[in-house]
């Protein structure tokens, strides 16, 4: 997968993933997937699109993700 996605959930993360964050793995991932860094004008929609998807997909994960032990755990409502 592409290393320039890191991972984002504590402890890994000190604290929780900001917005921005989370967007950038899903447009990391999006253009691994796609294999376009850029896409062309006729694929933009669509391109964006599926980062927007994955944006969503990506926060709901990590709200939903219970992390145990350690100082960091928490469990999302």
């Amino acid at each position: 997968m592409c290393r320039s996605i890191k991972t984002l959930r504590p402890p890994v993360l000190a604290e929780e993933a900001t917005e921005d964050e989370i967007r950038a793995a899903a447009l990391q991932y999006v253009r691994k997937v796609s294999g376009f860094r850029a896409p062309a004008a006729h694929n933009q929609a669509v391109f964006d699109r599926a980062v927007e998807a994955v944006t969503e997909a990506t926060a709901e994960l990590l709200a939903g993700l219970e992390v145990r032990g350690g100082a960091g755990a928490r469990r999302a409502s």
